[in-house]
This record gives structure tokens, sequence and C-alpha cells, in this order.
């Protein structure tokens, strides 16, 4: 099989089917990225037997004639489009959840005997845990352990799922051998501890796997490539599969007529550490894996797990890889591979690694992307442009901001950017600090603006006489939310800090009145160095001067709490976080939350739950959780609670402008998804 590049688009889980059928929705999913350039496609999980080991009833099934229709109509459209298409075939064993929904026993090599450790829980709201539960109706999990009668109806099951995917003119099949899925169990020996011919040995525990592939390559010939999916390594368990077993497993499975390893990684608890597998924090997290297939295989291997453009082409030229697997990228931006072959890198929009979408999949919804509102509905694109072109005004050059500017640019509209502050990307820029990741989306945004020729103009406050001299047709207000002080005695004082001043303090920009005199100079010369300027070298200068005390007490756990109490215990402040309530990290996607919170209990944090601060002095703050009263060491305070949606420039204009639109965070505290979300939906009706 030949495909145009080494570009993959792994298997991800859109969950748009009916009843196992493939819809509208997930045909213009698959063809917006195989138009875009990736040579080989491959679809989310397709259940084998469906219904039975499916994890959704909106996952293709192809255990019926009556699914080829929609796999031929997918076939037909991934070719038209010029990519090639492979079907991932799978039985989610110990994972199938619809088999607890019909009552049935999950299928599985041995009854898992290490219960999952659910105490991440604990930071998900009442609402999250409840759609959670109504996946499986709240019903709980039982297990079959797999006869010899079951292992032979599994090999047949995969054979007749294959032929169907022949049958419906694809390119490849991919056979499941990972993410603790029926094949990936039997092959671990943290999930099979039987005694018989398919446990014990190495050889023992693959031979279920070699089984299907053997089968699965007689019933498909060459008409068919057949890929076959394993863990490189598991994680958060000693008997989870290592990587030397990985190596040996994928040696037989070349033997037994596989065309391709695809490399992958697994954290066998998701809610512990599912961002170390099957969608990892760490860039390029399974390379160092397939480098140790590849070295032991004469088969291409495939390479996933954060895979950016240019790491996927080192570990090519490395010869750790033959093809690159990238995922999430593929869903920010449909087109990446078309804008690398054209040349310009620059223009591919970022994924953010910020686990919005994955986290629909927890309760059977569609995924959505931060950063793309178009993902799961692909009609929304291409961007229409007017026929009425139009001055637009935007308050405000955050995400909301610029991401208004870029579409209605697009779109043909004539727009000025108008912001107080001396550079582009407001809360943005800041939380660049904290995590990296969103610097990548600022740099595209501001990549894009400068491409449309959007006039920009900072330190350029925005008033109604201003505004009503540009003559804009319309105004939009992007100037974020608003941030308060604490309403305790002490509030006020000097060493309290909010996210403005905090800003102030670290860039030198904005409003210092609040930073202490000496601290203001520092901040001053570090703006004249130019140092101020960037994220990345704040980052590095901070890990050894950082202009505040030991001691800092942070008020507020939610996701921008959450996040600078882990950036200061990095620098070696002492941090103590005040959460009124029970959860951290909210609104941050579920697995970033969970791993956010680890990381901050592994950094020496002290964290407060449920605790309401009474007062705060010079040396400390003073807090109640339950009946107790309880203080903290003070140098710095910084709150990043009080945050509300205020737009009250845009109430000012009523009158004057006669369209006045509010997005971001002046509409609704949302953070950067409901930035650019909002953004969108005003931009593309203007």
């Amino acid at each position: 099989m030949a495909v145009p590049n080494r570009v993959v688009m792994p298997a991800m889980d859109m969950n748009l089917c009916e009843d196992g059928e493939i819809e509208k929705g997930d045909i213009d999913h698959f063809v917006a990225r195989a138009a875009g350039g990736t040579g080989l496609i491959i679809t989310g999980a397709c259940a084998v037997a469906y219904p039975v080991g499916s994890a959704s009833t909106k996952e293709p099934g192809l255990s019926e004639d009556r699914f080829i229709p929609g796999l031929t109509a997918l076939a037909d459209a991934v070719h038209t489009a010029g990519s090639k298409l492979c079907v991932q075939m799978t039985h989610h064993g110990r994972i199938a959840r619809i088999d607890t929904v019909q009552d049935r026993p999950m299928l599985v090599p041995s009854t898992p005997s290490v219960p999952r450790d659910r105490s991440a829980l604990a930071d998900n709201t009442p609402e999250e845990l409840k759609k959670m539960g109504a996946v499986t109706a709240g019903k709980p999990d039982t297990y079959h352990e797999a006869t010899q009668d079951d292992i032979d109806w599994l090999v047949r099951t995969f054979v007749e799922a294959a032929g169907r995917v022949k049958a419906a003119g694809a390119d490849a099949v991919e056979i499941h051998c990972a993410h603790g899925y029926v094949l990936g169990g039997f092959l671990s020996r943290a999930d099979n501890k039987r005694t018989d011919g398919y446990g014990g040995s190495m050889e023992n525990r693959a031979r279920l796997a070699v089984e299907v592939i053997r089968a699965v390559k007689a019933e498909v010939g060459d008409t068919l490539a057949v890929l076959v999916r394993v863990a490189g390594r598991e994680f958060g368990e000693e008997d989870g599969l290592t990587t030397e077993e990985a190596v040996a497993a994928s040696k037989m499975f070349e033997v037994a007529g596989a065309d391709a390893i695809h490399v992958t990684g697994w954290a066998r608890n998701s809610f512990s550490n599912f961002t170390d597998g099957p969608l990892p924090d760490k860039v390029g997290a399974y390379i160092e894996l397939a480098g140790a297939v590849k070295s032991a295989v004469s088969i291409p291997v495939i390479t996933v797990g954060r895979v950016l453009p240019e790491v996927g082409d080192k570990a090519i030229a490395e010869g750790k890889a033959d093809f690159a697997a990238m995922g999430r990228q593929l869903l920010a931006d449909p087109q990446l591979v078309n804008k690398l072959k054209a040349g310009t890198p620059e223009r591919v929009r970022p994924c953010i690694n910020c686990y919005v979408c994955v986290q629909e999949n927890f309760w059977d919804g569609t995924p959505l992307c931060a950063v793309n509102p178009a993902l799961g509905n692909e009609t929304m694109l291409p961007l229409v442009r007017t026929a009425t072109p139009k001055h637009v005004v935007v308050v405000g050059a955050g995400p909301g901001g610029l991401e208004v500017a870029r579409v209605a640019s697009e779109r043909g509209h004539r727009v000025t950017v108008l912001d107080k502050s001396d550079r582009l990307g407001g809360t943005l820029w800041f939380s660049s600090l904290t995590t990296p990741d969103n610097g990548r989306l600022l740099k595209w945004l501001k990549v894009e603006v400068e491409r449309l020729g959007v006039d920009i103009r900072l330190n350029t406050e925005a008033t109604v006489a201003s505004i009503k001299a540009l003559d804009a047709d319309v105004v939009v207000v992007a100037t974020g939310a608003v941030r308060d002080r604490p309403s305790v005695p002490g509030g006020d004082l000097p060493h309290v800090h909010t996210g403005d001043t905090l800003r102030a303090l670290m860039t030198g920009a904005g409003d210092t009145s609040q930073v202490p005199p000496f601290l203001r100079v520092m901040a001053k010369l570090g703006k004249l160095s130019g140092i101020t300027k960037s994220p990345a070298a704040i980052r590095t200068v901070t890990r050894k001067f950082l202009p505040m005390g030991k001691n800092v007490v942070v008020i507020g756990g939610s996701l921008v709490g959450l996040e600078l109490s882990e950036f200061l215990a990095e620098r070696g402040r002492n941090v103590t976080l005040v959460e009124e309530g029970q959860q951290l990290g909210v609104p941050m996607a579920m697995p970033r939350r969970w791993t956010a919170v680890r990381h901050a209990n592994e950094m020496g944090v002290t964290i407060h739950r449920n605790a309401t601060v009474q007062r705060i002095t010079k040396e400390h703050v003073e807090f109640r959780v339950g009946d107790k009263t309880l203080t903290a060491p003070a140098d710095i305070v910084v709150v990043a609670s009080g945050v509300s949606a205020q737009a009250p420039l845009a109430d000012a204009l009523v009158g004057v402008v006669s369209n006045v639109q509010v997005v971001g965070d002046a509409v609704e505290v949302d953070y950067i998804e409901g930035a650019i979300h909002t953004a969108w939906k005003v931009a593309t009706t203007l």
C-alpha cells in the first residue's frame, strides 16, 4: 500500500455513528483531514462484535453486513480526497462499557484483581460525575474469563470483520492489541493471570493476538495492509507490559503476517495517569519506544504520542520510525499536511494539549477542540466571504479578540484591534508562563493577523470617544474578565495581588501602582532588557530570581490558581493553596486536572479545600476549614478567585454604535475554549 506521505491520523473516537452505522458527520470529519493532505486515515475504534465488546453505541460496528454501506461511503470519500483508509478493529474487553449497560459480563483473560484508584474523582464536579455514571447507567462491572470457545469466537469475529472491511473497499485494517482492550489484556502480565496455553510466558500471552493476525492475513491476503497496534510500554503498575516484552511481541506479530507496527503507550489507570497514556502530555512521548520496536522488525513502524511535525521529522531521520501519527494536532488543524507541504509550518494551528477533546469521551460525547470550533461539525467550513464588508473594531488583543480579528478579516471585513497593553495576547500571554503550549497558540494568532493585514494598535485605550472617531460599523468587546480583591480585612494590603497586578510585577507592564518600589525598578529593568517580553525567558530567569518572598498563599484553586501554585512551587516557594470549594482545577479538562492536582502535591504545595479566608495580615492568611481556624505564612498573597465577566465598555457604547458584541471572558469566564468559540460565533455572523 503506497501512501502520499508519512503522516498518519491515528484512531480517535468521534462518537458520531448511529447504532454502529457510519453517518455523514463521521465521513465529513475524516474527509476534512484527508483533503488536508494526511497520507493515511485510521478510523476510531470499530467494534468487531458490535454491540458486544463495544465502548459506545456511537462507534462503528463491523459485526453485520448492514455496516458495509457506511464503510464503503467512507472509503470512497477518503479516496476521492486523496488519502488511504485504515479501519481499526477492536474488542474493548474490560473497557467495554456497553456490555455493562446491556447486562453482559466483560470478556477478559482473567478477572481483574487490582481495583482502580478513583481518588482523582474527588476533583470532579457533581455534574461530571453524573454524566460519567450515566454512561453505564450506574451498573457495576462484571467479568467473564475467556474460555477456549470464546477465544475461537474472537478469532472468527476479527476475521469476519476484516472481510467486511475488504468488501467496503478500504485499504488497511489495524488490529488493536493495546490500551487494555481484550488482545492487549492477554498480552499484559497485569491482566493475564492464566495458567493455560494463553498465559504465563510472553509467547503464550501473545498467542491470541498472533492467531488473530495470522487468520486475518489469511482472509485478506494482500488486498488489505494489516497494521497491529501495541503499547511500547504500560505505565502505572509493576506488572504492566514492558518495552522488552512489546519488542518481543512485535517480532512475533511480524512473523504472523503484520505489515506494520503502530507503537503507542498506555497508562493503566486513566484516573491517575491518563496523561502518561494513551494521550501523553510529553512531546514525542513514545518515540524511543517505537525506536526499540523498529530496531527489531523489518516492517514499517508508526510512532504516536504528541508528535509535532518537527519531532516526527527527526524521528524518521534518525531511523526510530517510518511514519508519524499526529492525532490531536489534526483535530486542531485538518490542513496540517497541506500547510507543511506549502512550506508554511507557522500557519499550522497548534493543539494546546488541553485535553478538552478527549474529556468528552468519558461520557460518550462528541469531542470538542478548544482552538478549532469546527471539530465535530465540519460544515462550519469553509468560511463564507461577506457580501457587505464592514469596519470591525475589536477592543482587546487576547485570544478572543485576535480570533475575532482573524475570522472577520478572512471573511473580508476591515478590522482594527485596540489594546491598552504593550503586547498582544492579554491573559493568553500571561498564561503561557505557566502553560507554554498556550504560547504556541498566541504565536499562531500573531502570524495570522499579520498575514491578513489586521490593523493592530497597542498602548491604545479604547473609549467611547476614540471608538466613535474610528467610525466603526461593529464593535466587539474582548476585554477579558474582571478580577476583584477579596472582601476581607487586609484584602487591600500591598502584598496582595490579583492576576492583573501579578502580571505587572512579573512583566513591568500595566498597572504597577501596587508593586513595591524596588520591585517596580526590577520589573522596569527586565522590560528594558527585553526579558519580560519573552515568556520563555521569564520562565528561565525566575528559576534563579523571582521577585517575591519565600512564602506564598494562593487564594482560589481553579485552573489559574492550581497552575500558578505549581509554577511557584517549582521555583522554590512554599506555596499554600486555599480553595473555597471541594474541587481543584475546574474548568480544566478532567485528565489535565487530575495530573495538575497530582503534580501540585508532588511539588509540595499545601492544599486546603473547603476553606474560607477570614483575614489577611502582613505576615499571614487566616482561614477556616470546618470548625478550625488555620493560618499560613504569606510574604505575598495571590488572589486567583473573584473572577467575573463584565463589559462596561459595551454598556457605554449602546446607542453610539449600532452593533456591539461581547466575546471571551467579558461575556462568560470560560478561558481559552470560551474565548475562541464565542469569538468564532460572533465573527462568522458579522
